[in-house]
């Protein structure tokens, strides 16, 4: 396991969020091209890609554009090119895998973001069977997981659940009215709904197995970026597992960096977040595995064809990070 040293070391040398280890990318070329743009979607939780702009200048990039997407955008501005390189959900990226879409998969970022709220009439994931739980969208990011686990318990999400489509705001509403009878919900919506005392949590994937053992963010390339450019793809990875060091280390300041770049408007919803989600675990768990195990769950709901290791073949690259383990362990 990680320990508060060895973030200690991995983040020695910077100024708080403005810093770089002194000649830790010296030895290398100069990105390919000084222009990366990143998806700025809803969810807090990918922090580590928002808090990182001054390390992604120094790693060379010199024009660096957050585009803002919705949860769905953000599935098409990579597929798209639009979107250079950018975290996203591991479910909707195993969906975009089996689609064909033109993405790879870089690495694991860290786990445990979502969290299942339920009514009293909800204890466990098997009691969602015959009830309704309210989702953004069928097929966006709340769907695929809860559809994942819901197969994980041998129910079928296309009969045994009754799914609805709310805006966030109204699935929280309608849960809070006892008129839906689960949410599934992404920083900063959990710790709203402890701090309203909003339901009561029935997962939470920041701690419960097997949920907690599998990456829910994973960094992400269009699949023509990456190849096209070995070295700048590096250098933007380096800097979003830097972020996430400084997430697990620094969360005070993390979430102020937030704020101040006009992520999210509440410090105390975004301090909680960082303190609430596990970002120390890039070096831990192997992203091959997540990309695995989500894959059977969503094979089994129905959502995917694909078999696990064509996936992980096609569409994923693990050099970047298996080589940035190495230079950023301390």
């Amino acid at each position: 396991m990680i320990t508060r040293r060895d973030l200690l070391r991995s983040v020695a040398g910077t100024v708080g969020l403005l810093g770089w280890p002194p000649g830790l990318a010296a030895g290398e070329p100069p990105p390919e091209t000084t222009r990366l743009r990143i998806a700025q979607q809803p969810s807090i939780c990918v922090a580590p890609q928002w808090i990182v702009t001054e390390l992604l200048k120094a790693e060379g990039f010199t024009d660096i554009t957050y585009v803002k997407v919705t949860i769905a955008g953000i599935t098409k501005a990579l597929a798209s090119g639009e979107v250079d390189v950018s975290m996203h959900f591991v479910g909707p990226l195993v969906i975009q895998l089996d689609a064909g879409d033109p993405i790879t998969v870089l690495g694991g970022v860290h786990v445990g973001c979502y969290e299942l709220f339920g009514t009293d009439r909800i204890r466990t994931i098997r009691d969602l069977k015959g009830k309704t739980v309210a989702v953004t969208e069928l097929g966006l990011t709340q769907h695929v997981y809860l559809s994942s686990m819901v197969a994980h318990v041998g129910l079928d999400p296309r009969k045994d659940v009754n799914f609805v489509e709310h805006p966030a705001a109204e699935g929280k509403r309608l849960l809070a009215e006892g008129k839906v009878d689960a949410y599934l919900g992404f920083p900063p919506d959990p710790q709203e709904l402890r701090a309203r005392k909003v339901g009561h949590v029935v997962v939470n994937s920041a701690v419960d197995r097997p949920w907690s053992q599998y990456f829910c963010c994973m960094a992400t390339g269009h699949r023509e970026f990456v190849r096209k450019h070995p070295i700048a793809t590096k250098r933007a990875l380096r800097a979003i597992l830097k972020g996430a060091d400084i997430c697990a280390l620094e969360p005070e300041r993390a979430a102020r960096a937030l704020v101040d770049g006009g992520f999210t408007p509440r410090y105390d919803y975004a301090l909680q977040t960082m303190k609430d989600v596990p970002y120390n675990r890039w070096r831990v768990y192997e992203p091959e595995d997540s990309i695995r195990f989500y894959a059977l769950r969503l094979r089994e709901a129905g959502m995917i064809k694909s078999a696990p290791q064509r996936l992980i073949a096609e569409g994923t690259d693990w050099r970047f990070l298996n080589e940035l383990k190495k230079e950023l362990k301390g």
